[in-house]
């Protein structure tokens, strides 16, 4: 069953990209198509860079430390933290505007992150479009997503194509959501480049308070919860030119809804993601079965039992064995940077040679959204 609050659903925007995200319980909406994963950027509190991250992942090198503030019991939290030295300072112009310190963090993590993804991107592209994930748990005022879009050029001096760029606030499935737009936005000659990513922080007084009141982290007396953290991830996607290497490829996304999901009053049955990974893996049945899968566990075991459910109804697409990572265990919980940060390790992964494909990715958000991606070597 899910976790009863008193708190029926909330209802969310547009899906990442702009584009209506229609919701039926149970019910996936697989994509066919494919694009290049050209290049990938991350921080973490594992890393100030995708490699870092993904040598300290595969080393299992756990980084949560206690801070400062103190819970309910009186006892430090543990989280995961980025340290400060991996961080740009944040912009002067942005200084000025006297941001909430949550919102003055999250723009100097995309920074880092942003900055290494687009080394790879020619000086010839041009303006290109961003699909970004924000955070669903809001602390007392929430970020608007425009104007964090806004406040990120203006942090990065990136060449973003402010017009058709969008962020939304879906949490762990938006990035990956937002990679079904892609694929349409480049596919259809929309884009030759495309950016999709995810930025989030955690580790903020009012948010940890939050999740402290409803159990959900980890300390001495609790196992069944996570460990919160922060980070960001980013990936550039687009169609490889000549002599070009990418990381991996993106050939399907699967979207789904949980109604039971965690906030909800419904059953808890764990449809929203086998629906995700069924239509994912229907519209694009790999030619080997998935030896890799990145999941967004954070350590709750309610996250444990859906991808039980999604695994037993789409058994055949599976090897025997298959590779599972779940990255959470040493940087925490990244929220809306998870979805991409996976893709992001997934890729790198691929691309070394150090974990088989097909890899299959998926994220889950705590408000139902569920959503799954198949990555092959390029």
């Amino acid at each position: 069953m899910a976790r009863r609050t008193g708190r029926g659903q909330e209802a969310h925007p547009a899906a990442p990209g702009g584009a209506p995200l229609q919701r039926h319980p149970g019910r996936g909406a697989g994509l066919i198509m494919a694009i290049d994963i050209l290049a990938a950027g991350c921080i973490s509190p594992i890393g100030f860079t995708l490699a870092e991250t993904a040598a300290a992942a595969r080393a299992r090198m756990a980084r949560l430390r206690e801070i400062a503030w103190l819970d309910r019991r009186f006892e430090p939290y543990i989280v995961g933290r980025v340290d400060d030295e991996g961080l740009p300072p944040l912009s002067t112009q942005l200084e000025l505007l006297n941001l909430q310190s949550r919102e003055a963090r999250m723009l100097r993590l995309a920074h880092a992150a942003l900055a290494e993804t687009l080394e790879a991107l020619p000086d010839s592209s041009g303006p290109i479009p961003l699909l970004l994930g924000l955070p669903e748990h809001h602390t007392t005022l929430p970020i608007a997503p425009s104007s964090f879009l806004t406040r990120l050029v203006i942090q990065t001096g990136a060449p973003l194509d402010a017009g058709r760029s969008v962020a939304v606030a879906r949490g762990r499935a938006a990035g990956l959501m937002a990679l079904r737009q892609a694929l349409l936005r480049v596919t259809s000659g929309e884009s030759d480049y495309i950016l999709v990513g995810g930025v989030d922080s955690l580790v903020d007084l009012y948010v940890l308070g939050t999740l402290d009141r409803a159990q959900r982290i980890r300390n001495a007396g609790n196992n069944d919860a996570f460990s919160p953290a922060e980070g960001a991830a980013f990936l550039l996607l687009g169609r490889s030119g000549p002599g070009a290497t990418p990381l991996a490829r993106l050939t399907g996304c699967g979207t789904g809804m949980e109604p039971g999901h965690l906030y909800a009053d419904a059953p808890y049955l764990g449809d929203g993601l086998a629906a995700a990974i069924g239509s994912l893996l229907e519209a694009t049945p790999p030619a080997t079965p998935i030896a890799c899968t990145y999941a967004s566990f954070n350590g709750e075991r309610y996250w444990a039992r859906e991808f039980g459910v999604a695994r037993l109804r789409n058994s055949h697409h599976f090897a025997e064995p298959m590779a599972m990572e779940h990255p959470a265990e040493c940087c925490g919980d990244l929220g809306a940077a998870h979805g991409p940060l996976l893709a992001a390790l997934a890729a790198h992964a691929l691309a070394g040679r150090y974990r088989p494909g097909p890899c299959l990715v998926y994220a889950s958000s705590d408000r139902g959204d569920r959503a799954a991606a198949l990555l092959t070597p390029a």
